[in-house]
């Protein structure tokens, strides 16, 4: 119970909000994928429904054939095409004679063509806002040469020899371009070194077994952490509580409750579990003077006063494209990202550190990647990588999804022999479970992390 109480439930909120977003419209336009060529070659479309709907639908309106729903398990959606066996699992329906407008009664090509248009869809609107990304927003970060304050290294980091200070310029002998990437760039090289600058001097730190896999149960975290000095930019005037002396703009935090600190990483080691009190600052001021304030944490730890980002403070590079040359970038970011799952994937199969158990997790998860704060450029993004994976996922050849039906067209097409009914039947169902069985293994995995 105390773990649901530490929650931010506002929090919560803002990031299940974008999370319902983004999956109703990778959903919606997956379906439609499937509505429209279905409706292209003359089927009958009985069922169009964000969400599926066991028992009862929050809302459902029939027009003209096809009855339009939302239903109450956000874990997915569907369209329930006449004479196809598919998650509905309508056997009556397919005791009786094929109609012409049933699925069943077209030819293999256009069935192959029906059950690949969710994919298809899928794949295009990741291109598509990849490039509207890059053209909108162009491309910023914080290259490693402007980490002039270097890093605090964390348990994990230590392990390895890494030290505050240290600014690390390569993993396993590529040069890192960019800061943040460090971690995501070790698990998927499973890197068996790192280059540090330390002080102006080259050193190669090695990365002994255990290390990876750590990193990858912990999410990128406890490795290494950007140092920046902690500069007072914003107050909320009418939250914030400074109930002796005063902040203003520019000031620098040098003290905490009498403890010396430079940088951020340094308040963030103090302030953990630090709530409902009050605690001392000691700043100094226009570069010279040195004074106090003390200021209020409420209880869930937040003063609502403001720092320096680190972007302001150690610069960026900003790219800026045109819409024609956001075009093959969004391509690139688009094939990049697709490479990076499958990578992902195969490590789970083949890498002795990257564990199953750690690597996967459910819709709780997933909601989780999303920020606290509601960042359009981080949500079109975040929905530009599930759209591709989730296309990718769909395409696998397993009975249930639509790569399963595609693999059983494909063969009926090559052979031309047509799986019976009744094999398609047990298909389905073999893979139905298949499917339900890694989703509550997925659900078991996020609870189990909630509250251990």
């Amino acid at each position: 119970m105390n773990h649901l109480l530490v929650i931010d439930w506002s929090v919560v909120g803002v990031k299940a909000g974008q999370f319902i977003l983004s999956f109703s419209i990778l959903i919606v336009l997956h379906e439609l994928g499937h509505f429209l060529t279905a409706k292209r070659f003359g089927c009958r479309v009985e069922k169009f429904y964000l969400f599926f709907n066991p028992w009862f639908s929050l809302f459902k309106k029939k027009i003209g054939e096809t009855e339009y729903g939302i239903g109450w398990i956000p874990l997915g959606g569907y369209v329930k095409i006449s004479g196809m066996i598919d998650e509905s699992m309508d056997k009556e329906q397919m005791k009786l004679p094929p109609k012409p407008y049933e699925f069943r009664s077209k030819p293999a090509w256009q069935r192959l063509i029906i059950m690949l248009g969710g994919v298809t869809v899928n794949v295009i609107l990741a291109i598509i806002i990849f490039i509207l990304i890059a053209w909108v927003w162009g491309d910023r970060y914080i290259p490693i040469s402007n980490l002039k304050y270097g890093v605090s290294a964390d348990s994990l980091g230590v392990k390895i020899g890494l030290k505050d200070g240290d600014k690390i310029t390569a993993v396993a002998g590529k040069p890192v371009e960019r800061v943040g990437t460090v971690g995501t760039e070790i698990i998927s090289r499973e890197a068996k070194s790192i280059t540090v600058d330390r002080n102006g001097q080259k050193i190669e730190l090695t990365i002994p077994e255990g290390v990876i896999g750590n990193l990858n149960k912990n999410r990128l975290g406890g490795f290494s952490y950007v140092r920046v000095p902690l500069i007072v930019d914003t107050i909320v005037t009418k939250k914030a509580k400074i109930t002796k002396g005063n902040l203003q703009k520019g000031d620098t935090l040098i003290g905490f409750n009498g403890v010396p600190i430079r940088y951020n990483t340094d308040l963030n080691k103090l302030i953990r579990d630090y709530d409902d009190t009050v605690a001392t600052y000691t700043l100094i001021r226009n570069g010279q003077d040195t004074v106090s304030a003390e200021v209020f944490y409420n209880k869930k730890g937040e003063t609502y006063v403001g720092f320096k980002p680190m972007e302001d403070i150690l610069g960026t590079n900003h790219i800026k494209y045109s819409f024609l040359q956001s075009i093959p970038v969004g391509f690139n970011k688009c094939w990049e990202t697709l490479g990076r799952y499958i990578n992902n994937l195969r490590q789970i199969f083949t890498s002795k550190e990257i564990k199953a158990r750690d690597s996967l997790g459910s819709v709780i998860s997933i909601g989780g990647i999303f920020p606290p704060v509601w960042d359009w450029q981080m949500f079109w993004t975040l929905t530009a990588i599930f759209s591709i994976i989730l296309a990718f996922m769909n395409i696998l050849p397993v009975p249930g999804l639509d790569g399963g039906h595609a693999l059983f067209t494909i063969y009926e097409m090559v052979t031309g022999r047509k799986p019976s009914d009744k094999f398609m039947e047990y298909a389905q169902i073999v893979g139905f479970v298949l499917l339900l069985s890694l989703m509550a293994y997925a659900l078991g995995l996020d609870i189990w992390r909630i509250f251990k």
